[in-house]
C-alpha cells in the first residue's frame, strides 16, 4: 500500500536541510532573541547582513519588507534599503550552457559576436552585449541555473517558519507575515518567467507607443525563451548619471517618466513595478529607454477605478470616500475596524492637506494608508502594495534626477488629462453601448433560463408544484422591469456626469438627452408596473 503524505509536508521535508542552514544563520545573527519580545531584536545591520548571507530569496524578501513600512520600525527599512543584489558574474561556459541548451544552437551559430563580460550581474539573471548574425546590436539576458528550485526550497522553509512563529507566539498574526511571504513567492514567480516578461515588454510598448521621447526595446523572439531573453540593446546612460552633465533636461525627463507610469497605470493597468535609475537609460538623442519588465503590476478594471476613486478623494481630502475606495481595493475581511480605519486615514488626509504641495508625494501618501489598513484588521491587495512600491521609487528617483523641481505639477497636468479622456464623448459612448449589450443579453436570456430552472426544479423528486410556472413568469416580467429600470438609471447617471464635466458644447446637449430619456423610461416602467399583472387576474 502506497504511502501518502500531505504535499506540503513533503516539501517542507525536501526543504529541511536549507531550513536548518537558515536556524543556524539566524542564530548565529541573534535572531532567535526575537522570540523574547522586541528589546531582543538584533540590530537593523545585523538583519540586513543575515539577508544577504542568506541569498537570493532573502535578498528580495529584504528589499520587499524595505516598502512595508506598515510592518517594521524606520531604523530597520533604512538599513534594508541598502540592500543589494548584485553576485558574481556566472563563468561564461554556464552562460554559453544555458543559451544553447534553450535556443537549440551553439552560441556562435547565433550571435556573430558575444561578449563574455557582463553588462550587469544580479540575483535573478545576468546581462551580455551581442551581435546577431545579421548585425543587430543585441542585450542577452541570462537566468542563473538551478533558480526555481532554490526559490521553492526557501519559500516552503519561509512558511514554515512563520507557521511556526505564528503557533508560539500568536501576536505576529497581526504582522501578516504569511501574506508578505505569498506576496514574496509571487513576485520571484514574476521574475524568473521570461516568458511573461518578453510578454510585458510587447504589450507595454504598445501602450506606450504615444508617449513622446521614450523607446522601449523590442523582443527577439526567435533568440528568447524561458531562461534566455534577448532584445535590442539600448544605448545611453543611466538616468542619474546623465542628470549631472545635463540638469537642464531633468524636467522633460520627469514629465516623461509620470507620464509614463500614470498612463501605462490607468490606461493599460500594466505597469514598470521597479522604475529605478538602473532601469532608465538616457539615449544619445535624449529619448528615455525603460529596461528590465521583470516586476510589472497588472491592475483590472475595477482595481483601476477604485484607484482613481482613492486618489481624488486624497486630493479633496474626502476621509469617508478614502476608506470606501480603500476597501473596494482591499480582499474583504470580517476583521476590519472600519471606525478606527475611517479615523486614522482622516489624519492621514490631515497631514496632506496641511504639508506644502510641492512636497506631498503619493508614494508616501499610499504607504500611510497601508499603515492604516495593517492596524484596522485590512489586508492589503498585492497589486497595491506592488503599485505603492512603484510610486516610492518613482519619486525618489525624480528626487535625484532634479531636486528641488516640483513633480506634482507634473502628475496634476498628466491626471487632468487622464480625467478629461475618462469623461470624453467616446468613451461614454463606448461604455454605455457595452452596458446596454450586458442589458440586452441580460433582458433576453433571463426569462428562458427562469422557466428552463423552474421547469426543472418542478419536475424533480418534489413532483409539479401548482402555479410554480405562473410564479416564474411573473419573476420574468419582474426581472425584466428591474433591468430596464436599471438601464435607465444608468442613463440618468451617466448624463449628470456629462454636464459635472466642464466641457460645454455636444457634451452638455448629450447631457440632457441623456437624462431626459432615463427619464421618460424610468416613468414608462412605472406606468407599466401599476397596471395588474394577467396571471393576478
Amino acid at each position: 500500500m502506497a504511502l501518502l503524505i500531505d504535499p506540503k509536508k513533503a516539501k517542507v521535508l525536501r526543504a529541511a536541510p536549507r531550513l536548518m542552514q537558515i536556524l543556524r544563520v539566524l542564530a548565529r545573527h541573534k535572531f532567535l532573541g526575537a522570540l523574547f519580545g522586541r528589546n531582543h531584536w538584533p540590530s537593523p545591520k545585523e538583519v540586513r547582513e543575515t539577508f544577504e548571507e542568506l541569498g537570493l530569496v532573502f535578498l528580495k524578501l529584504g528589499q520587499i519588507l524595505a516598502l512595508r513600512r506598515d510592518l517594521l520600525p524606520a531604523a530597520y527599512i533604512d538599513e534594508l534599503l541598502l540592500l543589494h543584489d548584485q553576485l558574481p558574474a556566472m563563468d561564461i561556459n554556464v552562460v554559453r550552457a544555458t543559451v544553447e541548451r534553450e535556443l537549440g544552437a551553439p552560441l556562435t551559430k547565433l550571435f556573430s559576436a558575444f561578449s563574455e563580460t557582463p553588462l550587469a550581474a544580479a540575483t535573478i539573471a545576468q546581462v551580455h552585449e551581442a551581435t546577431m548574425q545579421d548585425g543587430r546590436h543585441v542585450a542577452v539576458k541570462v537566468q542563473r541555473p538551478r533558480l526555481k528550485a532554490i526559490i521553492s526550497t526557501d519559500i516552503a522553509a519561509l512558511n514554515y517558519l512563520v507557521g511556526l512563529g505564528e503557533g508560539l507566539f500568536p501576536s505576529l498574526r497581526a504582522v501578516d507575515l504569511p501574506i508578505v511571504v505569498r506576496e514574496l513567492a509571487k513576485s520571484l514567480h514574476r521574475e524568473t518567467d521570461f516568458g511573461r516578461e518578453a510578454r510585458s515588454i510587447v504589450l507595454i510598448r504598445a501602450a506606450l507607443a504615444d508617449v513622446p521621447d521614450l523607446w522601449i526595446p523590442d523582443v527577439i523572439a526567435e533568440c528568447s525563451g524561458d531562461t534566455v531573453l534577448t532584445m535590442e540593446y539600448s544605448a545611453g546612460e543611466r538616468a542619474d548619471v546623465y542628470a549631472k552633465t545635463h540638469p537642464e533636461a531633468m524636467p522633460r525627463v520627469v514629465n516623461t517618466l509620470v507620464k509614463l507610469m500614470l498612463h501605462s497605470i490607468f490606461e493599460e493597468g500594466l505597469f514598470h513595478a521597479d522604475p529605478h535609475p538602473g532601469n532608465v537609460f538616457v539615449l544619445p538623442d535624449g529619448r528615455l529607454s525603460l529596461l528590465d519588465f521583470g516586476n510589472t503590476g497588472d491592475l483590472d478594471e475595477p482595481m483601476r477605478e477604485s484607484l482613481t476613486l482613492l486618489l481624488e478623494a486624497v486630493v479633496k481630502g474626502d476621509a469617508r470616500a478614502a476608506t470606501e475606495a480603500y476597501l473596494e481595493m482591499a480582499p474583504a475581511s470580517e476583521k476590519v475596524n472600519h471606525v478606527e480605519l475611517l479615523v486614522d486615514i482622516k489624519a492621514v488626509l490631515y497631514e496632506i492637506r496641511r504639508t506644502n504641495l510641492a512636497d506631498v508625494s503619493i508614494g508616501n501618501a499610499f504607504e500611510s494608508l497601508l499603515r492604516a489598513g495593517s492596524r484596522n484588521g485590512v489586508r492589503n491587495p498585492g497589486e497595491f502594495v506592488l503599485l505603492t512600491r512603484a510610486f516610492v521609487i518613482l519619486e525618489s528617483m525624480i528626487g535625484q534626477l532634479a531636486p528641488g523641481y516640483n513633480h506634482m505639477d507634473s502628475f496634476r497636468e498628466e491626471i487632468a488629462r487622464l480625467s478629461a479622456q475618462h469623461f470624453s464623448l467616446a468613451r461614454i459612448k463606448g461604455t454605455t453601448t457595452k452596458l446596454a449589450r450586458e442589458l440586452e443579453r441580460l433582458i433576453v436570456d433571463a426569462p428562458g433560463d427562469t422557466r428552463r430552472i423552474l421547469r426543472r426544479f418542478a419536475e424533480g423528486n418534489l413532483g409539479r408544484l401548482p402555479g410554480l410556472e405562473a410564479l416564474g413568469r411573473k419573476f420574468s416580467r419582474n426581472l425584466e422591469r428591474l433591468t430596464g429600470a436599471i438601464a435607465f438609471a444608468a442613463l440618468v447617471i451617466g448624463g449628470a456626469m456629462l454636464l459635472m464635466t466642464p466641457m460645454g458644447g455636444w457634451h452638455d446637449t448629450f447631457g440632457e438627452m441623456m437624462i431626459f430619456s432615463g427619464f421618460a423610461g424610468t416613468v414608462i416602467i412605472y406606468i407599466r408596473a401599476l397596471r395588474r399583472d394577467p396571471d393576478q387576474r
